[in-house]
């Protein structure tokens, strides 16, 4: 049993990265997840994906977590750092994939964990994202403490095409002090 991984923020992505990054993509629609692909997904399509995420990453716009055990790439995040100049505390969290063989080894949650740190690290605030309700990623979320806003119906399609609904969470990463009272006429 592979339990070891190691987690770590990318600031480039080169070809190995690319093609282990698309491994695990290509592992996670083919098991069915709806993380914005639709059959027949290619290694093409996975690659052509990977390398727009590689040109956000280079350009400062998305950040980027991978997670590595012994047989390579195994598990990632994503945040989205190019938002509106109104929206300079927030960050939307997207893609947090788990390969098959890596999944109920607690990396998910440890993702989740790194990457809220690097959001802070980014400055970041608020972190928003969704995922197909009542699936697993959603279950994960809302053990950790993610604050459930709402469904949207037919939000969008699995992988086979079938219409599947979304929730929205966040999370804000104020610490909140339940002693302190916030003065709604300051704002």
């Amino acid at each position: 049993m592979i339990n070891h991984h190691l987690i770590e923020r990318l600031a480039e992505l080169s070809d190995e990265h690319v093609q282990g990054l698309c491994d695990v993509l290509l592992d996670c629609v083919k098991g069915g997840a709806s993380v914005g692909f639709v059959f027949p997904f290619t290694r093409d399509r996975a690659v052509e994906f990977w390398t727009r995420v590689a040109q956000g990453v280079a350009a400062g716009k998305r950040a980027l977590l991978v997670a590595r055990d012994e047989l390579g790439i195994c598990g990632t995040v994503q945040l989205i750092l190019d938002l509106p100049e109104n929206q300079p505390h927030r960050a939307d969290l997207v893609k947090m994939l788990v390969h098959r063989r890596a999944r109920r080894r607690g990396l998910g949650s440890n993702l989740m964990q790194a990457a809220e740190s690097m959001a802070r690290e980014c400055g970041k605030t608020l972190l928003v994202l969704d995922a197909v309700t009542d699936g697993d990623a959603a279950r994960l979320y809302e053990r950790l403490d993610w604050v459930r806003v709402g469904d949207i119906p037919n939000y969008a399609l699995m992988p086979n095409g079938s219409p599947c609904s979304t929730t929205c969470y966040y999370r804000s990463l104020i610490e909140s002090n339940t002693d302190s009272h916030v003065d709604a006429k300051a704002y």
